[in-house]
């Protein structure tokens, strides 16, 4: 079994998730979100981010770190703010020594849903029913837990 965290990069909420994979099969472990505070600036949050993450992998020791990939929108702005908190959660995971994997939110939603333009309430159900939670997690969580699946599916392709 391989442990693999999911992270869902974004300023405001990043959400993470963590499943250990392999013989064909893939359990819950954990998930939630790194909630930064609004009224900081950008710097101060992207440092919570990284704390955050950081403090994630020291809990939960995975072995490889998935995340997606920035979603270009027509706000530039918002765009590079989300790769900035992309990157603080990337640096966060290679200084903890894990690798790093890409997906974009395409390839995601094919990997839980079958479809690439999978609406978020989709993914959630889906990431309920796949890993038979209780609950439905948060719409950051289960995207971080959809990267998390996304990885691991792809792992065994290769």
């Amino acid at each position: 079994m391989q442990r693999i965290l999911g992270i869902d990069p974004g300023s405001r909420v990043t959400g993470y998730g963590i499943v250990d994979a392999g013989y064909g099969k893939v359990v819950f472990v954990s998930c939630g979100v790194i909630k930064t505070t609004p009224s900081f600036p950008l710097a101060n949050r992207l440092n919570e981010i990284f704390e955050g993450i950081n403090e994630v992998v020291q809990i939960h020791d995975p072995e490889v770190a998935a995340v997606e990939e920035v979603f270009i929108s027509t706000n530039a702005n918002s765009a590079l703010k989300l790769g900035q908190a992309r990157g603080a959660a990337v640096v966060a995971a290679m200084q903890n020594g894990l690798a790093v994997y890409d997906y974009s939110a395409k390839k995601v939603k094919r990997a839980v849903v079958g479809y690439g333009q999978a609406e978020k309430r989709q993914v959630q159900h889906m990431i309920r029913v796949l890993l038979g939670l209780s609950a439905t997690p948060s719409n950051d969580a289960a995207d971080a837990l959809a990267v998390a699946i996304c990885h691991a599916n792809h792992q065994v392709s290769r």
